[in-house]
């Protein structure tokens, strides 16, 4: 399977056009198309008018933030089509044969919801990650409704390899399924390390079995058993720094959610500090 169709909320907040750049880059690189979807609130939901107004002033005041809106949708339209343009990724509502394109799609309603129903129709959800690592009702959304893989990429990032990637395994349904669900990307990858630590390991022979199963697609690979430091999740980025690797795979979260991102830790540090994109699956 090659992920020929990838879904990106842009979601809020700044470093609009970074990480809208950030989604291109990445569609470019895969050669899939890439749907760029934006959520528009009604204008009362923005502004917050009191009911209670005159009514000629409150039909003025909707017309104001209707206009907001619509040029705000304008704008992200045309970012959307200069940075693709830039790229050299097409603009185009369906997927081209053997060529990076994208669309832009916008539809009224609340965020969260929008992208809940949007998202199940793609190989990939990629996602930004969310400001100073904290955890957005619209990015847990992102990451756990759709039913898809998701690679999440930093907020700014100039550039989007594949070429090194980084395994972190815990043993768990979320970390198989991951690795799983990552493979055309390993296929592709030039180096692949798997890395856990020794509370994981439940048999001296389970490394191996992984590094079997991988070589029954063609993918070649080494690991190692790495120490775990008081900080959930920084040992992890630390080896994947240290190896300049290019992209990180790992199960995303357990049954308390996002709380236990790799190796059983909270999910704000990888979060707020990770340079390197993640693929993660539920």
């Amino acid at each position: 399977m090659n992920y020929n169709k990838l879904f990106f909320p842009i979601g809020g907040g700044d470093e609009l056009e970074s990480r809208i750049n950030g989604a291109l880059l990445i569609a470019k690189k895969l050669n899939a198309h890439v749907e760029i979807f934006q959520s528009i609130a009604k204008p009362s939901e923005i502004m917050q008018f009191d009911e209670n107004l005159p009514e000629t002033l409150l039909k003025e005041l909707n017309a104001v933030a209707h206009n907001r809106l619509e040029e705000s949708l304008h704008i992200h339209q045309n970012l959307v089509k200069t940075l693709a343009e830039e790229i050299g990724v097409s603009i185009s509502e369906k997927a081209l044969d053997n060529e990076a394109s994208a669309s832009f799609i916008a539809r009224n309603g609340y965020r969260s919801k929008l992208i809940e129903e949007e998202s199940k129709f793609c190989d990939l959800v990629i996602a930004a990650s969310p400001p100073n690592g904290n955890i957005t009702a619209t990015f847990e959304t992102t990451i756990t409704k759709s039913g898809k893989p998701v690679l999440m990429f930093p907020r700014v990032m100039k550039s989007f390899k594949d070429e090194k990637i980084l395994i972190g395994w815990n043993n768990s349904a979320e970390a198989s399924r991951a690795l799983t669900q990552s493979i055309p990307l390993l296929k592709n990858a030039k180096e692949v390390h798997i890395v856990t630590s020794i509370e994981y390991i439940k048999n001296s022979n389970q490394m191996e079995k992984l590094q079997d199963y991988l070589l029954c697609h063609g993918i070649k690979s080494t690991s190692n058993i790495i120490e775990t430091t008081r900080i959930p999740g920084q040992a992890l980025l630390n080896h994947a720094n240290e190896g300049n690797f290019d992209i990180i795979v790992a199960g995303a979260f357990g049954r308390k959610g996002l709380k236990e991102l790799m190796f059983g830790g909270a999910t704000k540090y990888i979060l707020e500090h990770t340079t390197i994109p993640i693929f993660m699956a539920h």
